[in-house]
């Protein structure tokens, strides 16, 4: 199989899709590789040394979709890259579709088969290749979160940890999964008072062992949400439910009560964000805004910002999928690994996802019956 890997266009975004570590195991395995120039650039890789692998760069961007018959990257396809899509090609990146109807649209209308790294899931429920980049945005949104807290930035002028004879900072976090729990592991590292909320009481109960006790952990419910959110000086969004629109959890009159200079932090913004005053996607380029006093950051694309550790731990995660899609084809692929199965979102012009067709309005098809067409 010929697989293709452009540069991303997206704002900021300095992660590549394939290192050239993964060049080399698709080499080995008898595929070709095509690398846009300087698609490694941002996350320190060089050109030389995808060509020591064994990829072959294509002259531009337009030269390795047409020619590809895979295209992997990282990033959703942004509206300029639309017309590179054409019928039996397949797609194999971060889609998160369910806000996205027009992304949706062109693939649909183009014929593509878009496999979303966020939705392949496996049997207990977990996601392997959305779980590396929940891990570097929930520790990354501490981190961003105590940065905007400083005076220079708008904040509180409050230091997160404190120091001794003045408290910590409050951090919430609504959503106690795998942002949840990174961004509470730095949180509680620097020193913070940390407070989780889950709507389940068994992630609840496992938080409490993994910490120790040293958080609060309170059942997620409108009434506690706005009792947390009041006193925070940074709030994180960490809710997901898989390939869905993320639920407003966190309403406009419960960021009214916080007060001024206080911070939130959406990281469920590429699926629409948790946080009902979180109106707009932003960028690393101009990463916040102030809404009823508070500062809101919601980036998309929080990854990357630290693309040498992030395309290190995507590509550790996406290849063993790459591979398998490459050597069997994405029919074949499928029907021997369900995981990979439940990745598909769209195929031969249907959207084959449930949530993405409920949160769209699209009529749900089954993928096995229009994969066996």
């Amino acid at each position: 199989m010929i697989i293709g890997v452009p540069k991303e266009i997206k704002n900021n975004e300095n992660r590549v899709a394939i290192t050239p570590a993964g060049v080399e195991a698709l080499k080995k395995a008898g595929h070709v590789v095509l690398v846009e120039p300087s698609a490694g650039a941002g996350s320190g890789f060089e050109n030389i040394e995808y060509l020591e692998k064994g990829a072959d760069l294509s002259y531009s961007a337009s030269e390795v979709w047409a020619k590809s018959e895979m295209i992997m990257k990282v990033k959703e396809p942004l509206p300029e890259e639309y017309g590179y899509f054409r019928s039996g090609l397949i797609l194999f990146t971060y889609l998160h579709l369910a806000p996205e109807a027009g992304l949706t649209k062109a693939l649909v209308d183009s014929g593509v088969t878009a496999v979303g790294y966020e939705t392949i899931q496996l049997e207990d429920g977990s996601l392997p290749l959305l779980i590396p980049m929940s891990e570097v945005a929930g520790r990354m949104a501490v981190q961003i979160g105590a940065q905007l807290l400083e005076k220079p930035h708008g904040g509180k002028g409050i230091l997160l940890g404190g120091v001794p004879g003045v408290r910590p900072a409050e951090v919430v976090i609504v959503g106690g999964g795998i942002v949840g729990t990174n961004a509470a592991k730095i949180a509680l590292g620097m020193g913070a008072q940390v407070t989780v909320l889950d709507s389940k009481a068994s992630r609840l109960r496992e938080l409490d062992d993994i910490f120790g006790g040293r958080l609060i952990t309170i059942m997620s419910d409108s009434y506690h949400i706005e009792q947390a959110v009041r006193k925070a000086d940074l709030l994180i969004g960490a809710v997901l439910i898989p390939g869905a629109r993320a639920p407003k959890l966190v309403k406009e009159y419960m960021v009214k009560q916080m007060a001024e200079g206080s911070v939130i932090v959406d990281v469920a913004i590429d699926q629409g964000g948790s946080i009902e005053t979180i109106d707009r996607i932003t960028t690393h380029a101009n990463p916040t805004y102030v809404k009823h006093g508070v500062i809101h950051y919601a980036v998309a694309n929080m990854p990357g910002a630290v693309a040498r550790t992030s395309a290190l731990a995507l590509t550790n995660v996406t290849m063993p999928y790459a591979l398998l899609i490459a050597n069997l084809g994405i029919v074949k692929a499928s029907v021997q690994n369900a995981s990979l199965f439940r990745g598909i979102n769209v195929a031969a012009g249907h959207v084959t996802n449930l949530a993405v067709a409920e949160s769209l309005g699209y009529e749900f098809a089954d993928g096995v019956e229009v994969l066996k067409n």
